[in-house]
């Protein structure tokens, strides 16, 4: 049960310190909806993400409407697409479609444009990731990801390979509107079947017909707390351990009342602390409020660490089902103090891989020069994708080469926020990109 006291302690947070549930979205299956033909399959495709998610936007509305609490975004992800294709072929045609049901039921993002190639591709699954770049320039509102390693599985390094190409591709066809494609892609390792946060959520095989994920937020929740704590870290990480607790309560409440009125199952609630390009909602102050100058600089890691613990300690006990990412989100356009740490130069690339050893989820929403070239790309990938590999967590990468910018920043507006366009190292690696195969799986994943 919700308490009065919890509710009137939500409202508090609400009206001075940000918080507001990131995102509630609906996966659906579409494996019932395959066909003998790319027509009828488009057809059963639209006709059953209508009737799931037609009343998505208006319960959360409603939702939001009785309880005081802001709900951000209403989403929807779906079956990888390339699963549902393998058969017909014709997956663009799928997203045109997935583009069309969310502009009628009135989400601001369909995930599930996706293909799973940790271990192999087959002949169609590379067709399909040929595809991707294509399926972003003619939708507005579809996102895609590729999982390219596991922890059992090791890193597909012909799928890394491809996905520098179809980065630079993806970018050149939406160069009118700031290389924005790649902001809807993200290539993963370890990727999980269960998260609600774009551009990286699909519905994963083993989960039931229609579901209910929410995510969190609240950073400034939790920077708010941390103005009064005065003691030493000890005290910081319970302050954030009971922040994260509250915070938690209200993803299950909104959680189990979307569930109730859609008529579908709760899945989980993703824990992660999701920052914007507001004032006053940035997971970079948070850490900097803990004791640094600047993000970015020495001691940065370390704090981001205590942070993400305390997190997933005090959000655990709060819901039934924990899931997603659950931590600390740090996407550099997305949030204010990460935009700032990067143009005044003290955030590097290089910091930010180190972070994402910590974090949740890895090198996110970062613009880099238009003319950086696809191997480097590639080697990005792969160096981000062994740390999950390695570390046996979910990385992902979201890079944006700005079409015909070499500096300065990209403004994609909303969520997406302002990217400054960060430099890379450009030392080539394209001996070793090209050299395909796989990178084998760490010896203690073997441990069945």
């Amino acid at each position: 049960m919700i308490s009065i006291n919890e509710v009137l302690e939500t409202n508090r947070m609400v009206k001075a310190q940000h918080l507001d549930v990131r995102t509630i979205t609906m996966g659906i299956s579409l494996l019932d909806c395959v066909a003998d033909s790319v027509e009828e399959t488009c057809r059963r495709i639209y006709n059953k993400v209508i009737a799931k998610a037609g009343r998505l936007v208006e319960a959360g509305e409603e939702i939001a409407c009785e309880t005081g609490i802001p709900i951000v975004n209403k989403r929807v992800s779906v079956t990888p697409v390339s699963i549902i294709t393998a058969a017909t072929g014709g997956a663009v045609e799928v997203a045109k479609t997935l583009d069309r049901c969310a502009q009628e039921i009135g989400v601001d993002f369909i995930g599930g444009y996706s293909a799973l190639v940790q271990k192999g591709m087959t002949p169609y699954e590379e067709e399909f990731i040929k595809s991707i770049p294509e399926a972003l320039a003619c939708t507005e509102r579809v996102c895609s990801s590729v999982n390219v390693g596991s922890t059992k599985a090791g890193i597909n390094m012909d799928a890394v390979r491809l996905m520098g190409k179809v980065i630079k591709k993806a970018a050149f066809l939406t160069r009118d509107k700031g290389s924005i494609g790649c902001a809807k892609l993200v290539v993963f390792a370890n990727a999980v079947e269960v998260n609600p946060f774009m551009a990286g959520a699909f519905h994963g095989v083993g989960e039931k017909d229609v579901v209910i994920n929410v995510g969190v937020s609240g950073p400034g929740v939790v920077k708010a707390a941390l103005e009064h704590v005065k003691g030493d870290l000890t005290e910081v990480a319970e302050t954030i351990k009971k922040v994260a607790y509250k915070i938690t309560r209200v993803g299950q409440f909104v959680a189990e009342e979307a569930s109730r009125r859609l008529g579908a199952n709760f899945g989980i609630v993703d824990l992660s602390l999701a920052p914007t390009p507001v004032m006053g909602d940035s997971v970079a102050h948070i850490l900097e409020e803990i004791g640094l100058e600047s993000v970015g600089g020495c001691g940065t890691t370390a704090c981001l660490a205590l942070l993400n613990d305390a997190v997933k300690k005090g959000g655990i006990m709060a819901t039934s089902h924990v899931g997603g990412l659950s931590g600390a989100f740090i996407p550099v356009s997305e949030d204010i103090g990460m935009i700032n740490a990067a143009e005044k130069g003290v955030l590097k690339i290089e910091k930010l891989e180190a972070m994402t050893a910590i974090c949740s989820v890895g090198l996110d929403m970062i613009a880099v020069p238009g003319d950086t070239t696809e191997e480097v790309l590639s080697g990005l990938i792969a160096d981000e994708a062994a740390i999950g590999v390695v570390n046996n967590k979910t990385t992902a990468v979201r890079v944006i080469p700005v079409y015909g910018k070499q500096s300065g920043s990209v403004d994609f507006g909303g969520l997406l926020g302002k990217a400054p366009i960060m430099p890379i190292c450009t030392s080539d690696c394209t001996k070793f990109v090209s050299r395909g195969g796989r990178i084998p799986a760490p010896v203690w994943a073997n441990k069945n």
